[in-house]
């Protein structure tokens, strides 16, 4: 048996913890030397997973961002960053599998990233418009069939070691800002020139630096449809999700590293219940509330998924809004709850029940697209559009 077959009769969960072990022997090197999860990424071109998205038509594997959720959730459960990383190119390529299948350019694409198991970045902030990224300043220019681009990307994740970047504009010179078009650049298209270092508190592996980019490619690799349609039909929705799964892999965590602290202190004191027994029952209860709140949201994506008027209104906005929100703000009570189980050895580096590394990339939960600014999002929609209530969706 080759090991292409052997690889595509093995599943996905099995494969994502094979990644996992090695993402997790570097994460805390990763962490500290600020650097690229190379191991980690390259165990996941190995593993093929890079293009499971895709649909098997196109030589992926079809897999649903359920499927994906769980995976991201497996990879945060051993290196956060290694995580994203993985999360944010599956969250570019569902602009290409749901937005991009009516092109015969970006189904090409979808084959060439399945054979070759390319890596997708993202470029949707800008200089002047901070994380606000409906909004561009920069504006695509169309001469004949050739297109060029230069943008002031404040953040491109992981940009100098992709093989492609997505990255939204103005779709011309006189649209207005909020009218955007998102473009496939393929390495040797563009040039990144460093603007801004990526010396972060957390979520260090990442390398989001910042790029003054410019690009020149064919006409035909700007997507056909409006960017406000892809953010709100997929975009949006999948960043929440996905991010979300990150987050209660961390959690998840932080957890087991605390339940093993109070073992190991139960077997040193049988018969005496061991010091922070009870807070461990309280964080357990905390952490299945997140988990029933990303399964939750997952389930209402699924099920909208074939609408597109659903997906786009303003019921599921909320709901998806709700998912992020909720995640991120619940894990950081969630890991601290684990730090106060562990105590000192908690606390320390390099324990087997450290918790410092969780913290940090934690903490970037409430930022990634700001908390605030989706909670003005969500309060202007709730002004006209009721709650929903029912238990049953």
């Amino acid at each position: 048996m080759n090991v292409a077959v052997a690889i595509a009769q093995d599943s996905l969960a099995a494969r994502a913890n094979r990644v996992a072990a090695i993402a997790a022997e570097h994460a805390d090197a990763v962490d500290a030397e600020a650097r690229f999860p190379r191991e980690a990424v390259d165990a996941l071109r190995a593993e093929k997973l890079l293009s499971v998205q895709i649909p098997i038509a196109l030589g992926g594997e079809g897999a649903s961002i359920t499927e994906i959720a769980e995976l991201c959730s497996i990879l945060g459960q051993a290196c956060a960053a290694s995580a994203m990383v993985f999360a944010m190119h599956q969250i570019k390529l569902s602009s290409l599998v749901e937005h991009g299948n009516g092109s015969e350019w970006h189904c090409d694409f979808m084959r060439r990233i399945a054979r070759d198991q390319l890596l997708l970045a993202s470029a949707t902030t800008e200089g002047g418009i901070g994380g606000n990224m409906r909004n561009s300043i920069c504006a695509i220019r169309i001469e004949g069939d050739r297109c060029f681009l230069e943008k002031d990307a404040t953040v491109i994740s992981y940009g100098a070691h992709a093989d492609a970047i997505l990255i939204t504009s103005r779709s011309h010179a006189d649209a207005a800002s909020s009218d955007q078009v998102l473009t496939v650049f393929i390495k040797g298209q563009y040039t990144l020139e460093r603007t801004i270092e990526w010396n972060t508190l957390g979520m260090r592996g990442t390398c989001s630096d910042g790029f003054l980019f410019k690009g020149e490619a064919p006409a035909g690799q700007i997507l056909p449809k409006p960017f406000a349609e892809i953010a709100a039909q997929s975009m949006l929705a999948i960043s929440h999700l996905l991010w979300s799964g990150v987050w209660y892999g961390i959690a998840t965590d932080a957890v087991a590293r605390a339940q093993a602290f109070v073992r190991a202190a139960a077997r040193k004191s049988p018969g005496s219940p061991p010091p922070g027994a009870l807070r461990l029952a309280e964080v357990s209860s905390l952490l299945q509330m997140v988990k029933s709140n990303v399964v939750a949201g997952l389930k209402v994506y699924e099920e909208a998924k074939a609408d597109a008027d659903r997906l786009s209104s303003m019921a599921f906005a909320v709901a998806m809004n709700n998912v992020k929100i909720a995640s991120s703000e619940m894990i950081l009570p969630i890991i601290n709850h684990a730090m106060l189980i562990c105590g000192i050895m908690g606390y320390k580096n390099g324990t087997p029940y450290s918790l410092g590394r969780h913290l940090r990339d934690a903490h970037s939960a409430q930022l990634m697209i700001s908390n605030d600014r989706i909670l003005g999002n969500t309060s202007t929609m709730l002004l006209v559009h009721k709650q929903d209530t029912s238990l049953l969706g």
